[in-house]
């Protein structure tokens, strides 16, 4: 297909994602209004603070229908981090909660504290910082301005705003899209950052197709000469040094998965091109007797931990749940499961999922154990200690030139497995600590079909699994 045919689904693609002039006004006004409560709040509170509206708003780089309003506290440096941090959120939390217009506000935490509350159907993130001068950075977010203000600089007309929408949306559409831990992919800076860098959304896709891991990516020339240096220091699979600090990778939280997924959607679509990684088809969800079928052809078998509400906030939820499934897959090989694929799920309220799917979830009572070959110095001592021990089935005997002998297994369920080393919440076993109360309260271990309470009562897990049992991403269609 030719570069025109695709310039052509990007012109159709910017018909849906770019916002018209009512939209832009209507969430312009929300946010204005935003900002002038809280700094009208904080003034009364005795608080000196510049109240600016960031972000992909402020560069106008968002997409229709998904307005993210960044509304920034910059506090002087003088004042004390536990005001900035609590008492700015606290004023802002308790202004926000008596507008009628605002509603499902939350804390929340990434690198740093901050709210997010829905005004009128539109999110808005409110987070506290300093007013600093450029490199003199104190909290996380400091930097925050200083990228509107770069990215305005260097994206000053509709058609390059455009090639940003269209790389936000592709990224979006093949699953890479968001910094957070739940994701660890590419945030919308780093989109701004990309195109700024290749000059257009098909020039970042052609580049992004000869990618290797180690990529530096330099607008300002700060690594010149030295790329090396720059892997060195920051050892990730994508560097792109942040043009307003060049003591930090903008791609930092790229996982090694989102970077190469990357890579592979931009190569398959500039060899064929779709609508579809933009709009990905929805999954459809099976039915019982469909999803019986599925499990029972499927040829291997699912174990679920189902766990109730962990009351942390989202980001270190779900590090919480990477961190802890990595540690219990890790259990679970031990004891000789093959586990050929893992999944972590939460609707972060009520409920959480560890998913361990494996070639068998019930093995044999013994296993064969190999030895030392005969002439080894401590062969003796094998055949001394194993010779009529307890946990021996039968052996030793010689088999191709080494002691060889039949063990008995202690779990060959691994739903046992999982209920005896999580009955204290897994803390002997790697769980993180901040799931420990809740897995040892609520911990409910279930095989393939016994999951079906829950994936008729829960439709975002029904998905999630849907997408699972797929095992392919939805823009992956050749058809």
């Amino acid at each position: 297909m030719t570069e025109q045919s695709m310039r052509r689904i990007c012109a159709n693609i910017l018909e849906k994602i770019t916002p018209n002039e009512d939209e832009a006004k209507r969430v312009r006004s929300l946010a204005e209004a935003t900002r002038m409560r809280i700094s009208e709040a904080l003034k009364a509170a005795g608080l000196k603070a510049d109240v600016k509206i960031e972000g992909s708003f402020a560069k106008d780089t968002w997409l229709s229908g998904e307005a993210d309003v960044d509304i920034f506290i910059l506090h002087p440096m003088d004042v004390d981090q536990k005001v900035v941090e609590e008492t700015s959120l606290l004023i802002s939390r308790e202004t926000l909660e008596s507008w009628n217009q605002a509603s499902g506000i939350s804390e929340r935490y990434a690198e740093h504290p901050y709210i997010e509350v829905f005004i009128d159907g539109v999110r808005v993130n409110v987070v506290p910082g300093y007013g600093v001068k450029r490199g003199e950075w104190v909290t996380a977010v400091d930097r925050t301005p200083f990228h509107t203000e770069y990215v305005r600089s260097k994206l000053r007309f509709k058609e390059e705003l455009d090639e940003v929408r269209l790389l936000k949306k592709f990224m979006k559409g093949v699953g890479v899209y968001g910094a957070e831990i739940k994701t660890r992919g590419f945030s919308g800076y780093l989109c701004e950052l990309l195109t700024i860098c290749y000059q257009d959304f098909l020039s970042v896709l052609k580049g992004a197709s000869k990618w290797r891991v180690g990529q530096v990516v330099d607008i300002e020339g700060y690594y010149k000469g030295r790329l090396n240096e720059a892997r060195e220091i920051f050892n990730a699979p994508l560097i792109v040094i942040d043009p307003v600090d060049e003591r930090r990778n903008a791609a930092a939280a790229v996982s090694i998965d989102r970077f190469k997924e990357f890579i592979a959607a931009s190569r398959i679509f500039l060899e064929k091109p779709r609508e579809t990684f933009f709009y990905p088809p929805k999954v459809k969800l099976a039915s019982d007797e469909e999803l019986k079928g599925i499990l029972s052809t499927r040829g291997a078998d699912l174990v679920f931990v189902v766990f109730d509400k962990v009351d942390i906030v989202p980001d270190v939820l779900w590090g919480q749940l990477y961190k802890s499934i990595e540690s219990l897959s890790n259990m679970v090989r031990q004891h000789d499961f093959k586990v050929i694929r893992t999944f972590c799920w939460s609707d972060e309220k009520s409920v959480n999922v560890f998913l361990f799917e494996v070639e068998n979830s019930i093995l044999s009572s013994s296993k064969k154990h190999i030895g030392p070959p005969v002439e080894a110095k401590e062969s003796n001592d094998f055949v001394e200690k194993h010779a009529g021990a307890q946990h021996v089935v039968c052996g030793p005997w010689i088999e191709n030139g080494r002691w060889v002998y039949e063990v008995r297994r202690r779990y060959t369920d691994l739903t046992k497995l999982l209920q005896e080393k999580l009955i204290d919440g897994g803390r002997g076993v790697g769980v993180a600590n901040k799931l420990v109360t809740s897995i040892k309260s609520s911990m409910k271990v279930f095989r393939n079909m016994e999951i079906m309470q829950l994936y008729r009562e829960n439709k975002e897990f029904a998905k999630a699994f849907m997408e699972f049992l797929l095992g392919k991403p939805a823009w992956l269609d050749f058809r």
